[in-house]
């Protein structure tokens, strides 16, 4: 099919990847354009832009999509996709391509709609996620579901990790949709608004581990937080980012204050939290390399009864 590909993030690259694989036929590009990044504002082009680029595809990163508007009424697109995008699609677009704009979204739409459901379905403690192809329209990851597929999620997973197997799921899912699209056997179904939910996109803020609440849910975090932000704590006036960490259930609020260091050993730190230890087996000080606790211990003096998570005096 002749298709407008809309794409940024890495989640992305594998569905245009296995379209251009499959013989259809990429007319554009459209990817956000490059911003600066990282302490040095080094300008990078998106992950979508890079694969495009290795595809020999053409690309384009307009800042306004309407100002290349009639560029997009002359390829006469059959269907557009649109994938981690990161801007809404204007209405007058939406039913440019003969067959519409269709998204892949990695949830069980209509359960968190929005820019980072894979973190939010780790904080919620979900046991169950996957990938909705659905048609796009106006409002925000509101429309039709045509394919879906659930994916359970597996105890250890990070945000990364299980984005990486939602993207691979999510580009076999694409093509088996333009493939019934094109037969004419494309079911769809409408969303149910009693069961939406909204996934808000995180911040920095958003990995700031609170030792209040449990460890069952600050390992979540710790995991919901990789790769961006990172969920992290204080510790002498430097910040702390937690890299892998495990839990004990049993509730050791009353042998110390939450974010109270209770053990110290060559391959874990056990922490208090509002409910249950929070045990750390890898962390990584700011400016330096993640490391395990062992490495970690070797160069730097952390005592049982630290507290961690005292904030800077600067922030």
């Amino acid at each position: 099919m002749r298709i407008l590909f809309f794409g940024t993030a890495a989640f992305a690259v594998p569905s245009l990847e296995q379209l251009v694989g499959h013989g259809h036929s990429i007319l554009l590009c459209v990817t956000q354009p490059e911003r600066p990044q990282g302490r040095g504002l080094t300008r990078l082009p998106s992950p979508v832009k890079s694969a495009a680029l290795r595809l020999r595809l053409p690309v384009e990163e307009p800042d306004d999509l309407q100002a290349i508007l009639r560029r997009f009424q002359q390829l006469q697109p059959e269907v557009g996709v649109v994938i981690s995008y990161g801007q809404l699609i204007p209405p007058n677009l939406l039913t440019l391509p003969v067959h519409g704009m269709l998204g892949v979204h990695p949830s069980l739409l209509p359960k968190y709609r929005g820019a980072s459901p894979i973190a939010w379905a780790l904080l919620k403690g979900e046991h169950t996620t996957g990938v909705t192809v659905f048609r796009l329209n106006e409002q925000l990851d509101a429309g039709e579901i045509l394919l879906q597929r659930p994916v359970p999620i597996a105890p250890q997973a990070t945000s990364e990790t299980l984005s990486q197997h939602l993207a691979a799921l999510g580009a076999a899912l694409l093509l088996e949709t333009l493939s019934a699209l094109e037969r004419g056997t494309l079911p769809s179904s409408a969303q149910d608004e009693r069961q939406a939910t909204y996934a808000p996109k995180l911040t920095k803020a958003s990995g700031r581990i609170h030792w209040q609440t449990s460890a069952a849910s600050i390992d979540r975090l710790v995991r919901a937080m990789i790769p961006w932000p990172g969920a992290y704590t204080d510790w002498q006036g430097q910040s702390l980012k937690l890299w892998m960490t495990s839990y004990d259930t049993q509730n050791h609020t009353k042998h110390g204050r939450a974010g109270e260091v209770l053990a110290v050993s060559p391959d874990q730190l056990g922490v208090a939290t509002g409910e249950g230890k929070l045990l750390i087996h890898e962390l990584q000080l700011a400016g330096r390399r993640r490391m395990t606790v062992r490495e970690f211990l070797a160069g730097h003096d952390l005592r049982v009864g630290e507290v961690l998570g005292k904030e800077r005096r600067n922030q």
